[in-house]
């Protein structure tokens, strides 16, 4: 009842698919797998508040800062935890501790998604733009280098939750590779779609 009325629609909106999955997972015998959800969605938003203060304050972070708090305001741990709860059994409680862990294959995927992003976003730090870019860069290829060797060298979870994470990061190279195709989708990106969906190449 404290939230703004602007707020409470949206409130509501989440809290009642929430509850929705929590009823669906509780039939399948998988009622943890939303309080993951919903400890991932708690970082998403602090995150975010970190950087509206940020904002506010005309605050510049460094580069570790920024990365750090916008590896959670990505929402790129809400879409893997969203994806592996669709998942079914292969998805156990230990998938969702191995998530919450951080581990090399989902933090190498967040510098993916959240640098390419950036790069082509034009976002600026408080250090120079090419040294910025030059930085990014490196960090999108060693990140690259990580996720692959976490994919050929599977210990922790099955293959098909690393290939979760892997398609995610692929899907964002298509995105962000040279443009921001996200923002801006009706050049390419309509293309890659409608030849994915709507024109598929039959097998």
């Amino acid at each position: 009842d404290n939230l703004p009325d602007y707020m409470k629609f949206l409130y509501k909106l989440i809290f009642d698919l929430y509850e929705e999955v929590k009823h669906e997972m509780r039939k399948e015998g998988r009622e943890y797998a939303p309080n993951y959800y919903a400890k991932e969605f708690i970082k998403y938003v602090q995150a975010y508040m970190t950087e509206a203060r940020w904002l506010n304050n005309n605050y510049k972070p460094t580069l570790e800062e920024y990365i750090r708090v916008s590896a959670e305001s990505s929402g790129y741990a809400i879409v893997t935890t969203t994806c592996y709860i669709g998942m079914g059994d292969i998805a156990t409680e230990d998938v969702f501790k191995w998530v919450s862990s951080e581990p090399k294959a989902i933090n190498a995927a967040i510098v993916i998604c959240r640098l390419m992003d950036d790069l082509v976003s034009n976002e600026k730090y408080n250090i120079s733009r090419e040294a910025t870019i030059q930085e990014g860069r490196k960090r999108i290829a060693d990140a690259w280098k990580d996720l692959n060797e976490e994919c050929l060298r599977p210990t922790q979870v099955p293959i098909p939750i690393l290939t979760i994470i892997l398609n995610l990061s692929r899907f964002m190279d298509v995105v962000y590779k040279d443009k921001d195709n996200f923002t801006h989708p009706e050049g390419e990106m309509k293309t890659f779609i409608k030849a994915l969906l709507v024109d598929p190449v039959p097998l």
